[in-house]
Order: structure tokens, then C-alpha cells, then sequence
């Protein structure tokens, strides 16, 4: 046992070495003195201890917890856990804490174990009797969390000693998606194998083209857009002209390297990129955008590609528990997704790299509008996610040349520093 930890056994078990030395004294002098006094002191001090431990214990004997409540929530929301406590015992038991252990919960301060919660004191349970309450609990940090076990704990009356009594039932999962804010819209360009006209986005599957106008036939036209009702009007063969459409699609493309990962909790700046991805793939798959991610980290994202609201549930199950925890750099995902782009495709990169890195990755964006991509470029003004007087990891690029750089390569740019709201960012 180390130094510090026996420090803090000493100091949770304080109360019970004190006591314990007082018993032993007044045991000490109850022998050397044939006097009743010494004696007493010493069997009050050994009922307290006695006590001091077995009561506790008693309390939360025949008593059960349930915990009930949502299994999915959003960062930033709070949400309720149905609590009922019943006692089956014919005595009643008071002085009981309720105690869970909630993992998305960042305590100031943690007098228990990490991650858990006093949901509530129970101060008096007659016997043979339940209680119900709701409990409101904020949902700080995105992720899929385990719960629980909920315990009922009691270290009454002397807090000598603690005493639990653990229970699994209730919910053990919980998911918390990110705090998704509202896109109007985005500036999306047209990709030719889609369907797209102007600023009106159709369904998928709604056709390839749009009738325009009548024309004469000529040789090669297709027989099956003959005009009959003209031609036979005008007695000449008239066929419909199609106009060839386009409909706009979308790559979002993440930087999951921990290098680029700057800043704390929800104010990193992955943390933000999640949250904007997420908003743009509610905004894109409400219009049926086609959308598709992509992520290099210990949990990849691939494959992921569709429109419509079951598509946009899959993404918020990536994003509720992706991590910023890759070692791979953001120059090589861009170039392995570069072949798969579709002419015309916008692809959402995020930058937060330093400047050794940011070199590699607007050559890759370069490449990528070689291939006819169009970039929309969420970048973050680091110096504003790192705490005041902390030393700049490495040399991080000059917000104007990385903009200047961006707009040279015809791309759509928004800076972010940590704090902004994004609703008028992005919205504008």
C-alpha cells in the first residue's frame, strides 16, 4: 500500500481508530484500578462501537431499489429516474441514502467513488411500506454508459461505519447523444448523378431528369419519348427533351487523432465537431440528402451512408460514442476517401491540426477538388480552446493564412472558437 493511499484509509477510518484507542485506555485503567467507574467508561465505549457498526447494517436490511427512467437523452438535458424504495421488514428504517452510480455525471465535488450520485435522503420508511420519487439528473457528457448497481447506503448514527445494500434491477444502459443545434440550410452544390434543381432538394428516387420542352426527333432519340398527341397534330415526329438534374450530397469527414483534440470536457474542440456533424446530418437527412461519415480512430467510422430519419438514427449512434482517440493523421483519411467521392459531392472537414500537420491536409483537400469535391470547412480558432497561459502544443497555423489558403481552393469556411453559439454561425 503506498504512502498515499494508506493516508486515505487512515482518514476514512479515523473516527473508528479513535474511538478504538479510547476503549483500549479505559480498559487500561479499568485493570490497574479497582474502581467500577473505569470499567463503565469502557463498556459505554464498546456499546458504541458495537452500535456504531451494527446498526447501520440493520437499516438497510429487507429494504429493496428499483430505478426506472429513459434509456436514450441528449446532452444537456435533463431527465428523471423513477426511484421506489420498499421495506419488507415490520420495522421502519429512516436516515438511508440513495446512491447511484452515473458515469456521465461530472461532480465538483466526488466524497465517494467516480462517477457516483446521492440521488436522495430517505428519512423515515414505515414498515411493510414503499416510497416513489423522481430524481432530475443533467446529462453532461455524450456516450453509452452503463448504470448503476443503485445502492441504499446508512452510516447512521455515529458515521463509524458505512453499510450498502446493492441492487442490479431498473435500467442498466443509457445513451446521450449530442446536443444537436437547428441548420436552416447548407451550402451544398449539386452532384450530376443526383437530383437537384436550384435550392429545391427532391426525394431520392424521384428521377433523373426534367421534362424542359418538345423538340423534332432526331436520329438516336430514344422511341419511348415520342410525343404522339404533337405528332400527330402536326404530323411530324416531336419528342420530349429531358433537362439532366443534379442533387446534392454530403461526406462528412472527421478528425478523430487525439494530436488535434485541443481543449477540455465539451468545451474540446471534438467535441464541437460532433456536435456540428451531428446538426448537419439532421438538416441533410430531413431534406433526404444522401449523407455518408467517415472517421479514423479506435472505433472507425465507415460505411454509413443514406438519407431519411433511420439513416440519421445510425449516425447519432456513431456520434454518441465516438472519441477523438486516433493516432491516424487527418491528410491520410481525406486522401483514402478521395477515390470514393462523387463528382461534385461536398465533403465537411474539420481543422484543429497544427501547422506540421495542416500542410499535409490542404494538399489532400487540394486533391479533393481536383475530383470535382466541394469542401465546407468547419475551422477552430485552437488558441481559444487552450486554457489561459498554457504553452501552445507545437506551432499552430495563422487563422488568416489557413483562411486564405481555404478560399484559393474555392471552399466554404466558418471559424469556431470555443464559446460561440452556433445557431448564428451557422445560420446566418
Amino acid at each position: 500500500m503506498g504512502l498515499g493511499a494508506l493516508s486515505n484509509w487512515l482518514a476514512a477510518r479515523r473516527k473508528v481508530l479513535v474511538l478504538m484507542s479510547l476503549t483500549a485506555v479505559a480498559y487500561l485503567a479499568a485493570i490497574n484500578r479497582a474502581q467500577a467507574f473505569p470499567w463503565a467508561i469502557g463498556a459505554l465505549l464498546t456499546a458504541t462501537l458495537i452500535t456504531g457498526f451494527v446498526w447501520p447494517r440493520w437499516l438497510v436490511r429487507h429494504l429493496a431499489v428499483s430505478r426506472s427512467g429513459p434509456t436514450r437523452a441528449e446532452e444537456g438535458e435533463t431527465i428523471h429516474f423513477d426511484v421506489e424504495v420498499e421495506n419488507h421488514g415490520w420495522l421502519p428504517r429512516f436516515m438511508v441514502e440513495l446512491v447511484d452510480r452515473l458515469p456521465f455525471v461530472d461532480l465538483a465535488d466526488r466524497k465517494r467513488d467516480a462517477g457516483e450520485k446521492v440521488l436522495g435522503l430517505l428519512a423515515y420508511l414505515p414498515g411493510r411500506a414503499s416510497r416513489r420519487f423522481a430524481v432530475p439528473v443533467l446529462c453532461e457528457r455524450r456516450g453509452y454508459y452503463r448504470l448503476g448497481p443503485v445502492s441504499l447506503a446508512s452510516s447512521f448514527p455515529l458515521g463509524l461505519s458505512e453499510a450498502r445494500m446493492r441492487s442490479n434491477s431498473g435500467i442498466q444502459a443509457l445513451t446521450i447523444y449530442p446536443d444537436v443545434f437547428t441548420i436552416l440550410a447548407l451550402p451544398l452544390h449539386g452532384a450530376p448523378s443526383q437530383i437537384h434543381r436550384g435550392g429545391y432538394l427532391l426525394p431520392e428516387g424521384a428521377g433523373a431528369a426534367e421534362f424542359s420542352g418538345l423538340r423534332e426527333y432526331r436520329r438516336g432519340d430514344n422511341p419511348r419519348h415520342v410525343h404522339w398527341p404533337t405528332t400527330a397534330r402536326l404530323n411530324e415526329l416531336m419528342v420530349r427533351e429531358y433537362e439532366p438534374l443534379a442533387s446534392a450530397c454530403l461526406y462528412i469527414a472527421l478528425d478523430q487523432a487525439a494530436e488535434s483534440n485541443l481543449g477540455h470536457g465539451r468545451e474540446a474542440t471534438f467535441e464541437y465537431a460532433v456536435r456540428i456533424a451531428a446538426s448537419i446530418a439532421r438538416c441533410a437527412c430531413a431534406q433526404s440528402i444522401r449523407i455518408r461519415i467517415a472517421g479514423d480512430g479506435q472505433r472507425p467510422l465507415r460505411g454509413l451512408q443514406g438519407t431519411g430519419d433511420a439513416h440519421y438514427q445510425g449516425i447519432l449512434d456513431e456520434f454518441a460514442v465516438v472519441a477523438g482517440d486516433g493516432t491516424t493523421p487527418y491528410a491520410r483519411l481525406l486522401t483514402e476517401i478521395g477515390p470514393q467521392c462523387l463528382r461534385g459531392e461536398t465533403v465537411v472537414v474539420f481543422l484543429s491540426e497544427n501547422n506540421a500537420r495542416t500542410a499535409a491536409t490542404l494538399q489532400a483537400l487540394a486533391t479533393l477538388r481536383a475530383r470535382q469535391a466541394h469542401i465546407f470547412a468547419i475551422a477552430f480558432d485552437q488558441a481559444s480552446f487552450l486554457p489561459a497561459g498554457k504553452a501552445l502544443p507545437g506551432s499552430l497555423p495563422d487563422p488568416a493564412t489557413l483562411m486564405a489558403a481555404l478560399l484559393e481552393l474555392g471552399a466554404h469556411y466558418i471559424s469556431v472558437r470555443q464559446g460561440d453559439d452556433l445557431v448564428p454561425l451557422f445560420n446566418p
